[in-house]
Parts: C-alpha cells; structure tokens; sequence
C-alpha cells in the first residue's frame, strides 16, 4: 500500500505532465483568438473540441493548484485542526470552481 505523501507526489508529477501540453494548447489558441470580436469567440467556445480540453485543462489546473496548496498547508500550519479545515476547504473549492466554469460553458 502505497504511503499518503507518495499518492500526493504522484498525482502532482502526473498532472504536471499532462498539463504541459494543455497549457501550451491553451496559450496558442488565446493568443490566436485574442483580437476577435465577440461572436467569433462565441462559435470558438461552443466547440465540442474546445470545450472538451478547456474543461480538462481547467479540472487539472484545479487539481494540481489545490495539490501544491494543501503541500504548503502541510509545511506551515501546525495545529492539525486548522489544517484538516483549511485542505477541506481548499478541496471544496477546487472542485466547485471548475465545476461551475463547465456548467456555465455548456450553457
């Protein structure tokens, strides 16, 4: 069975990888959509393609953050109490947040 800090570290190296690729996608299409006018951005992001990989890009950005968080909660909070109500939270939001964004996108 694999140790807790070990399941952490991994989920972090993964989501690092395969964030690289999403963000680099992520940056060409803002930069190549950055002049459009309003509707045009419309048609892009009713797109199955876009929608698809901006929503996975969001939940692992969340994932990963909420990660590199609850890492700094680890090393800074020393009462236990306020660390197991501070990663909770954080874990709320991580999910919540996307989720919401992908909702309204669908819309």
């Amino acid at each position: 069975m694999m140790h807790k800090s070990t399941k952490k570290w991994l989920f972090l190296k993964i989501s690092s990888a395969l964030l690289i690729p999403l963000m680099l996608w992520f940056i060409i299409n803002f930069v190549s959509i950055f002049d459009n006018e309003y509707q045009e951005l419309l048609l892009i992001f009713k797109t199955s393609t876009f929608k698809s990989l901006f929503s996975l890009f969001l939940v692992l950005m969340f994932f990963n953050s909420s990660l590199n968080i609850s890492e700094i909660f680890e090393d800074y909070i020393s009462n236990e109490n306020i660390k197991n109500v501070a990663n909770k939270v954080l874990y709320i939001f991580a999910i919540i947040t996307p989720l919401i964004t992908i909702i309204l996108l669908n819309i």
